[in-house]
């Protein structure tokens, strides 16, 4: 999973950060599986967490309001359709608070999110071609190999940045695959 990764990103780029928030769905696994992923990369990151558990839209403000109280200087989101259904107010709640937020989607960072990493969902679907294109042809699907995504797309929303009175580091900028304006 790629939770880990999003908050080394959120480190680098706020070098200070010391305390950071992780929105998470309790209503799905893998959302749950973020949450425990997330604890232990904070760990090693030297990053103490905050909970944010949703799993109904009307739970947003409070949310976020208890995260600010708990010191939260920034916010990690993990995958869940109800984030993807309210993305833009999760982010104007994420700038309102002057909370950094990294997503697993670049959708968020086009609706003003600072940033996402994820798999390049180019290369997804190109994969998934390939894959259609070996069934069609006769390969049975149990068959084929599994595969883990290799290529990642890193989203930077440089006015959102310059919102949060945020300096992306060189070191990150060199990283991004796209810039949003």
């Amino acid at each position: 999973m790629l939770a880990g990764k999003r908050l080394e990103l959120l480190k680098e780029t706020i070098i200070t950060l010391t305390k950071a928030a992780l929105l998470w769905d309790p209503r799905l696994r893998g959302s749950e599986q973020s949450w425990k992923e997330s604890q232990l990369a904070g760990q090693q990151l030297g990053l103490q967490l905050h909970s944010m558990e949703v799993g109904a839209a009307e739970k947003f403000d409070s949310a976020f309001e208890h995260a600010v109280k708990a010191g939260s200087k920034a916010l990690a989101a993990a995958s869940s359709s109800l984030f993807n259904t309210h993305q833009k107010r999760i982010t104007a709640l994420a700038l309102k608070h002057k909370l950094p937020a990294i997503f697993d989607r670049g959708a968020f960072v086009e609706s003003g999110g600072l940033m996402s990493y994820s798999a390049d969902p180019t290369e997804s679907y190109k994969r998934a071609a390939v894959f259609v294109d070996k069934i069609l042809k006769g390969a049975k699907p149990a068959d084929l190999p599994v595969e883990q995504p290799t290529k990642f797309e890193l989203v930077i929303n440089l006015k959102t940045a310059k919102a949060l009175g945020l300096t992306i580091p060189p070191i990150v900028l060199t990283r991004v695959t796209r810039v949003v304006k």
